[in-house]
């Protein structure tokens, strides 16, 4: 029985943990930590960067479709592809002002495509 509750600890500690977003601020203090060269790709806080902005550009994706099918203008209107390496991003989240940093990886983004691919107007 105490195993069954410790596995349910554990599980709910995880999901409260996904479920937080990652702010600018803790992406930025994470990225600094890493080192700039190959073995970066090893390192699990690379990848859990890697897959935050990851969602992040899937959350705006799904967001300019489901403005599109409601026959909304989008906020942005994002290509297919948007090449974006890790100098760009570190640069874009860099200068937001430190006192807004504590904006979510993903409004990050959201603020960073818009200003980048803004929708035409009528």
């Amino acid at each position: 029985m105490k195993k069954i509750a410790l596995i349910a600890g554990v599980a709910a500690m995880l999901f409260a943990t996904a479920a937080s977003a990652m702010t600018v601020q803790q992406f930025l203090t994470t990225a600094a930590g890493i080192p700039r060269n190959p073995t970066a790709l090893l390192r699990s806080d690379t990848r859990r960067l890697m897959n935050e902005v990851k969602t992040g550009f899937a959350t705006l994706r799904r967001e300019q479709d489901a403005a599109r099918a409601a026959g909304r203008a989008p906020a942005t209107c994002m290509p297919e592809k948007v090449p974006v390496n890790a100098d760009q991003l570190l640069a874009r989240f860099n200068a937001i002002p430190a006192a807004r940093r504590n904006i979510t990886v993903t409004q990050g983004l959201r603020e960073w495509m818009n200003a980048r691919f803004p929708c035409p107007t009528a």
